[in-house]
């Protein structure tokens, strides 16, 4: 393909993000496209990229990818670069959006873009394959069809996606495990209790996330009140260790508050999925709502997983002999998780944006898993 490189409308610690013109008139290509490039050398996130793209299919949620191609050294006047040619977004991000308006979305969008990526987040399950990485910068918004109707979004940046159920070990660990690297993917303010204990970045962990991109639409700002200039050890604490979650928004509808708590369960085989979430009331079409009362016998598994959640509604305590169950930590497994996160715990400041591989390096210590071993 011959294309011509456009101006630059992003960039990030390895890759750059420019407009991409093709050359002549093509039937499967559209007029501009958006080309994420970097250097051949750093240039395994994008092969990753186009991967899953590619495996997870078409979806109108998921941002199209038109192909891969290099570029030489004496073309790009410097060094060889791959490239990544992706659908163009004329909105940009979700978080550039709600910046334009004040910071933050009225409801009815913020239900609308939930179910979008709902769909997406779906999608790439019924795949196999976990996105890992949702956040407002990682949803595109794109212009209403024709100017008629909604602006709508789609599910974009796949290159931390991976299967489901491969757990995530740093590729410069040692093969034997010893002297394993602890180290985390992704974002940390949207991490799952579970991606901060146990290295878990299953489904659910996608589930969690979703619910932080709804409360950052809704109010503005992250869903941890966490200061940016804060030991992140203190944060994976909150997240991982005892029953807190992200504060719910209070000028939240009541829909909008159970679908979060929905999001929230700490427990991640009691969270729930994509496509229960997707018939929840706020976010689900009005003929295929789910009944939000808590009935005394289940008469489905949504009531099941409402009435035994492994939280509590913080504007309801539950009376003397509820059958609402908490589902606690056990002294043995918090302990454990304490020393992992002791372990974890230095003075240095992570920086997400200049992660070249997205890997986020704290420490290595080989004297945890000797003292873990001898602990069991």
């Amino acid at each position: 393909m011959e294309w011509t490189r456009g101006e630059t409308i992003g960039r990030g610690a390895f890759a750059s993000i420019n407009l991409a013109i093709p050359k002549g008139n093509s039937p499967t290509l559209p007029a501009v496209m958006a080309v994420k490039s970097c250097d051949l050398s750093h240039s395994a996130t994008l092969i990753n990229e186009q991967e899953v793209l590619r495996r997870l299919g078409d979806c109108p949620q998921i941002i199209r990818c038109f192909g891969a191609g290099l570029t030489s050294a004496e073309e790009e006047g410097g060094s060889d670069r791959y490239n990544l040619f992706l659908e163009y977004a004329p909105g940009g991000s979700l978080l550039e959006e709600a910046k334009r308006r004040g910071g933050r979305l009225p409801e009815a969008e913020v239900r609308r873009h939930a179910r979008s990526v709902l769909e997406a987040v779906k999608h790439i399950h019924s795949r196999g394959f976990v996105h890992g990485d949702i956040k407002v910068q990682n949803i595109l918004v794109f212009p209403a069809v024709n100017g008629h109707g909604d602006t709508h979004v789609k599910v974009a940046d796949f290159g931390l996606a991976g299967k489901a159920g491969i757990q995530r070990i740093h590729p410069e660990s040692p093969a034997d495990g010893r002297g394993t690297r602890f180290e985390w993917k992704g974002t940390p303010l949207n991490m799952s209790p579970e991606a901060v204990n146990e290295n878990d970045y299953g489904s659910p962990s996608d589930v969690w996330a979703i619910g932080c991109a709804v409360v950052e639409m809704t109010t503005g700002r992250p869903a941890w009140d966490h200061p940016a200039d804060c030991n992140i050890y203190q944060l994976m604490m909150r997240i991982g260790v005892g029953d807190e979650i992200p504060a719910i928004p209070e000028d939240i509808s009541e829909e909008g508050k159970d679908f979060l708590l929905k999001c929230f369960v700490k427990d991640p085989e009691k969270r729930w999925t994509a496509e229960m979430l997707l018939n929840h009331p706020f976010v689900a079409h009005h003929n295929s709502c789910v009944n939000l009362v808590i009935s005394l016998s289940p008469r489905c598994h949504f009531d099941f997983m409402q009435r035994y959640s492994s939280i509590q509604y913080p504007w309801e305590f539950p009376s003397e002999g509820s059958d609402l169950v908490r589902s606690d930590v056990s002294d043995k497994t918090q302990k454990s998780v304490i020393k992992r996160m002791e372990s974890l715990a230095c003075e240095k400041m992570p920086n997400c944006e200049d992660s070249e591989s997205g890997w986020i390096t704290l420490r290595c210590p080989d004297s945890f898993l000797a003292e873990t071993t001898q602990a069991e």
